[in-house]
């Protein structure tokens, strides 16, 4: 049983919800990003996805299109990121870490060389963001032998056949983005995601995390209620973009940020039935 399958197990058992922040690898500086993780943890992280740097991310709107600039700025590589997690893991042995980008670097590096690093640096996962399922036979493989878990993406427009076809590549957990777009823009519609989440449990047995939108501690909780996890992303990368000049306030700011979505998720105790009301947040 992996890491990711372990917690999320633990988790459904208690009766909670996970809570996965994102952050870019190397935002706002290399190193920050390790002090950074930990701060994660200790405000209610039970996942962290820690982006690798990329010069063209596509799925990403203009926030996290600016975090892998800073990173770049300052020479951060897929290397060094998968370091950093090797840093990490000498203080948490227990909290998974999911690395999130695009295939490019991936391929640079070489896919086997790359799942071996991977792994002996105590990574979890990998979800990458261009490669699709029909194109993924080569490298899931070299994720799956040696224990990491390969995530991947499903959309509002996603069919049932690639939703089947997704499950029988992905581990861990699906990431369902909540809205048609980049990162960062638009808003929640919980019924639409409610009934999107629940007909995805009809077609996979693996737990599901929707990203996109989640912006505060009502969101963390709407979306709470109808999933088995939160992703959270632009917010917290906006935030360490506003306070990247200092380091402890930078980590008080995350942290003023995060928990409260833990007390949120922690408080959840039923769903809500969808009336008339508007119930698009974000």
């Amino acid at each position: 049983m992996s890491r990711i399958e372990r917690v999320l197990k633990s988790l459904k058992a208690r009766g909670r919800k996970a809570l996965i922040p994102y952050i870019t690898a190397g935002d706002p500086h290399p190193d920050q990003t390790v002090d950074l993780m930990h701060t994660l943890v200790d405000a209610g992280a039970d996942i962290i996805e820690l982006g690798v740097p990329f010069s063209d991310p596509m799925a990403d709107g203009p926030v996290i299109q600016q975090a892998c600039e800073r990173a770049l700025v300052h020479g951060t590589s897929l290397r060094q990121v998968i370091a950093m997690v090797k840093s990490f893991r000498e203080q948490d042995d227990t909290t998974p870490v999911v690395l999130m980008g695009y295939l490019n670097p991936m391929e640079a590096m070489g896919y086997e060389q790359f799942a071996n690093t991977a792994r002996d640096a105590g990574i979890d996962g990998i979800l990458t963001v261009d490669l699709p399922p029909e194109e993924a036979d080569e490298v899931a493989p070299l994720f799956t032998e040696r224990g990491l878990d390969a995530i991947f993406l499903l959309a509002p427009t996603t069919t049932d056949d690639r939703i089947r076809l997704i499950s029988q590549h992905c581990s861990g957990y699906v990431y369902y983005v909540s809205f048609k777009g980049v990162t960062g823009s638009g808003k929640i519609d919980i019924p639409e995601v409610a009934a999107k989440v629940a007909h995805i449990h009809e077609l996979t047995a693996l737990p599901v995390g929707v990203g996109f939108g989640i912006r505060d501690a009502e969101t963390a909780a709407a979306v709470g209620r109808v999933s088995d996890g939160v992703i959270v992303g632009s917010v917290l990368v906006d935030t360490i973009a506003r306070n990247q000049t200092d380091r402890e306030q930078l980590k008080g700011a995350l942290t003023e940020l995060l928990h409260p979505m833990r007390v949120a998720l922690d408080n959840l105790t039923f769903v809500p039935e969808c009336g008339s009301e508007d119930h698009r947040i974000g």
